[in-house]
């Protein structure tokens, strides 16, 4: 039909996508039923066929059967015949797309993985629901992790940095600035939060390499990217935060094109108020900036949403492809979005756009898209095209033989548990642990050692204090004993028995002694001394005799 990627027939022409304004983004927005899943497969489709790459999350489910061709014994065969003919799509019938499944889960799909480094501090913040100052502790552990090597791969390593930084509080503090345990509680906090939201399945090894999923199969015709995002929608955050990730992941790897002939990748981005719903500032600006840039990258970006309004209007003006369902005006809210989307289109005097938006039916949209000289087109009520491939899910068999029979093969199937921050951490914290503990044996056999001396001196200076009171009460007891003799024999020598016994010896002393002097003299100066004493020399002598003689006895 065209050169470019065929939408449907408005205003009487083919409305279709021109490739080389196809990286300038899009928007396909309208109330639930109104024909959106439609109008993106087809679009899908058209940018497969042309041999470019895309990536859509499946929020629903219905978008794996683009991997199926439609059947001419479908419930819906009539209808989307009678379609084709009506928009004159002269070369429609039904046919599959090559397809590859992701799941962050892993259960529906190829488990895609990032690692903690990837995914950057400020998406960590915004997936955490982070303040500010929180954000700044996280940043710091970021710069630590840099600094000293540590691979942050997986959430036991992010968990494992943030105790090492609590451990580090003050030497940080003083270094890159505040650093609480109470930050860095509530930072740990969350990551269990995150964990119960299937966060632990995201992050880790082997991560995703972007050009497993920028590829053609054998025919020229690109992959599909599917994300299986049914489960994944129960955590938003996380949900919304993957998407960015990608992007910019897509942002930093792909080389710089301008606008080639046709898209690197069109990337879809279906529940968009997701990624924008509570966003601080930083995150709007962030998104912003890779919508923008991404554009030369030579990668398209459409969103998927609801109600315009969810677009943030700084987003919202670089989209140049736009198609818009039905609008239902029952709130006031519903009111400005049909107002809102009817000054975002060129005009066109035969089609009242705030009018028509009420009025679209199932598979009917209003439809603005970039010219080749890159201004948009005047709005026109469009009959959308039906889809080749299969209008509604796969089987969980056909998934299975899909999953096991592409290009991809087990290269994501199975954990890759590498050495990174835990176990680093880990072994400066064992290697720290062993050193504290032979410092402390160290420490406590010197304690030891000079407690035992201490005692051992204690015990010799007891010992000789005791020896010395022993020797003291030796001695006392011996001048006890010896004064107690003294006394005895004060008191014996006093009583008057020994005073009798005394005088008595004494007595007998001189009787004998008197005696013995008698005997004495008789023998040496004869028997009649006495008389010749008083005329010779004789008397003297025996006088001097009997005196000493008596002297000894009384001695």
């Amino acid at each position: 039909m065209t050169d470019g990627i065929f939408i449907g027939l408005g205003g009487g022409k083919p409305q279709a996508i021109d490739l080389k304004r196809a990286n300038r983004h899009g928007l396909i927005a309208g109330a639930t039923g109104t024909g959106k899943t439609v109008t993106l497969q087809g679009i899908i489709e058209g940018f497969s066929a042309a041999g470019v790459p895309s990536f859509v999350s499946d929020v629903k489910g219905d978008l794996s059967g683009l991997a199926m061709a439609g059947s001419a014994t479908g419930k819906n065969h009539a209808m989307f015949a009678a379609r084709a003919a009506e928009v004159g799509d002269t070369g429609w019938g039904y046919r599959d797309n090559p397809v590859q499944f992701w799941d962050l889960f892993g259960e529906q799909g190829h488990p895609v993985r990032a690692t903690i480094s990837e995914m950057g501090p400020l998406l960590l913040a915004r997936l955490m629901d982070l303040n500010e100052v929180q954000e700044g502790v996280l940043t710091i552990a970021f710069h630590l992790a840099d600094k000293e090597g540590l691979l942050l791969l997986d959430l036991d390593d992010l968990q494992a940095l943030l105790a090492h930084c609590a451990e580090r509080a003050a030497e940080l503090t003083t270094t890159y600035g505040n650093v609480s345990k109470q930050s860095v509680g509530t930072i740990q906090r969350a990551l269990l939060q995150l964990r119960a939201q299937g966060g632990e399945h995201f992050f880790g090894e082997p991560a995703l390499e972007l050009a497993d999923m920028i590829r053609t199969d054998d025919r020229g015709r690109g992959v599909v990217n599917i994300l299986a995002a049914d489960k994944l929608m129960a955590s938003p955050k996380l949900y919304a935060t993957f998407l960015l990730w990608l992007l910019s992941e897509l942002f930093e790897v792909l080389p710089e094109v301008g606008d080639p002939d046709k898209p690197v990748m069109a990337f879809f981005f279906d529940e968009a108020h997701l990624l924008f719903d509570e966003a601080p500032d930083a995150l709007l600006e962030k998104i912003e900036q890779v919508v923008r840039l991404i554009r030369s990258k030579g990668v398209g970006i459409y969103f998927i949403t609801q109600n315009p309004l969810d677009i943030p209007d700084k987003v919202a003006g670089q989209l140049g492809n736009r198609v818009q369902h039905a609008l239902r005006a029952f709130t006031p809210r519903d009111q400005a979005a049909v107002r809102a989307a009817a000054e975002t289109f060129r005009a066109n005097p035969g089609v009242d756009v705030a009018t028509a938006i009420t009025e679209l039916k199932v598979g009917e949209a209003l439809v603005s898209l970039l010219m080749a000289d890159g201004a948009p087109s005047p709005v026109e009520r469009t009959l959308i095209k039906p889809p080749a491939s299969r209008v509604g899910p796969v089987t969980a068999d056909e998934r299975k033989v899909l999953i096991e029979t592409d290009m991809i093969g087990d290269k994501y199937d199975h954990v890759i548990d590498r050495e990174s921050a835990e176990e680093l951490l880990a072994a400066k914290t064992q290697e720290a642990s062993a050193s504290a503990a032979a410092a402390r044996a160290a420490g406590d056999a010197e304690k030891a050692a000079a407690l035992k001396a201490k005692d051992d001196a204690k015990a010799a200076k007891e010992a000789e204090r005791a020896r010395i009171a022993e020797q003291r009460e030796a001695d006392r007891q011996a001048r006890a004993d010896a004064q107690a003799q003294r006394e005895a024999e004060r008191e014996a020598a006093n009583s008057p028995w020994s005073k009798m016994a005394t005088s008595a010896t004494r007595a007998a002393s001189s009787s004998i002694g008197r005696q013995v002097a008698n005997e004495v003299g008789k023998q040496i100066f004869g028997g009649t001394t006495r008389r010749r004493s008083s005329s010779a020399g004789g008397g003297l002598i025996g006088q001097i005799a009997r005196g000493v003689l008596g002297g000894l006895f009384r001695g």
